[in-house]
C-alpha cells in the first residue's frame, strides 16, 4: 500500500473503475499507481451490486435467465461499460495487420464486427453462467468474479511496458511489484467466497489467462493498453463464472 492511505487508495480505484461517488469515502489518493492494490476491492463492490440486483430479481419471481441478465446489466451500468469497451476495441484491433494499425484501430471510437461480437459473447457467457447457478451461489460467484478479474490488471501493468506513451494505461504510472502482489492476494482471498475447489481451479485458469494476454500484448502491441486491461478483466470475470457453473454440474 504505497501511498500509506488505504481509504484514499480504495476511493481512487472506485472512482476510476466505477461511476459510484467514491468521494463519500474520502479524498482519493493522488498516487494512482500505488493505489492499484485496491482494484479487486473496487471489483468486488461492482460484483456485490450485481449480486444484489440478482437476488432482488429472483425474489420478485423473475426467471433465472432474466435475473442473470439484469445482474450483468447492473454491473455494466455501474462501470459505464469500461471493460466491455476495452474488449471490443481489442477484438477489433488485433485483427489489423501491423502493430501501428492495431493501435490505431484500438484508439478509434467506432466498434467493428469483431468488437461487437466479442461483447455479445461476453454478455451471453456471463448471463448463462450466472443463470446456471442457484441464487445464493451466484451471489458470491459474482463478487469473486469481478474481484478476480480486476486483480489481474495491476500485475499486467507492473510487468509490461505501455504500448504507447500517451495511452490510458500509461497514465496510471509505474505499478510496483508489491502493489501487484497485494492485488493478486486480495483477488485470491475473494475467490474463496465461491468455495475452495472453485477458487483453486479459477486461480489456475486466471493465471493461464493472464500469461496468455500478457504474451499476446507483448508480441502484437509491444506492451499494454487500457483496452488490453479491459479485455483481461472481461476474460477473467467470465472464467470465474464458468468455473463456478461447471462446479455445480459436478456437485
Amino acid at each position: 500500500m504505497a501511498s500509506g492511505n488505504p481509504i484514499g487508495d480504495i476511493a481512487a480505484c472506485i472512482a476510476f473503475y466505477t461511476r459510484l461517488p467514491a468521494g463519500a469515502l474520502g479524498e482519493p489518493s493522488e498516487d494512482f499507481a500505488g493505489a492499484q492494490w485496491a482494484a479487486p476491492i473496487a471489483g468486488g463492490l461492482v460484483g456485490l451490486i450485481g449480486a444484489i440486483v440478482l437476488i432482488g430479481a429472483d425474489w420478485i419471481g423473475l426467471p433465472p435467465l432474466v435475473s442473470a441478465l439484469l445482474a450483468v446489466a447492473a454491473t455494466m451500468l455501474v462501470t459505464g461499460g469500461l471493460h466491455e469497451d476495452g474488449l471490443a476495441d481489442t477484438a477489433d484491433g488485433l485483427g489489423a495487420s501491423t502493430r501501428e494499425r492495431k493501435l490505431e484501430v484500438m484508439r478509434d471510437s467506432a466498434t467493428g464486427t469483431f468488437g461487437a461480437a466479442a461483447v455479445v459473447f461476453s454478455i451471453l457467457l456471463r448471463t448463462a453462467a450466472i443463470a446456471a447457478l442457484p441464487p445464493a451461489v451466484a451471489f458470491v460467484a459474482l463478487i469473486a468474479a469481478h474481484a478476480g478479474g480486476r486483480a489481474l490488471i495491476p500485475y499486467l501493468l507492473a510487468t509490461l511496458q505501455p504500448a504507447r506513451a500517451d495511452g490510458l494505461s500509461a497514465s496510471v504510472g509505474a505499478v510496483g511489484p508489491t502493489t501487484a502482489r497485494i492485488a493478486l492476494a486480495i483477488g485470491a482471498v475473494m475467490l474463496v467466497l465461491a468455495g475452495i475447489q472453485v477458487a483453486i481451479v479459477a486461480a489456475l485458469a486466471l493465471a493461464i489467462w493472464l500469461l496468455a494476454v500478457r504474451t499476446l500484448a507483448r508480441r502484437q502491441l509491444g506492451g499494454h493498453t487500457g483496452d488490453v486491461c479491459g479485455s483481461l478483466e472481461q476474460g477473467g470475470e467470465i472464467l470465474v463464472l464458468l468455473v463456478a457453473a461447471a462446479a455445480m454440474g459436478y456437485g
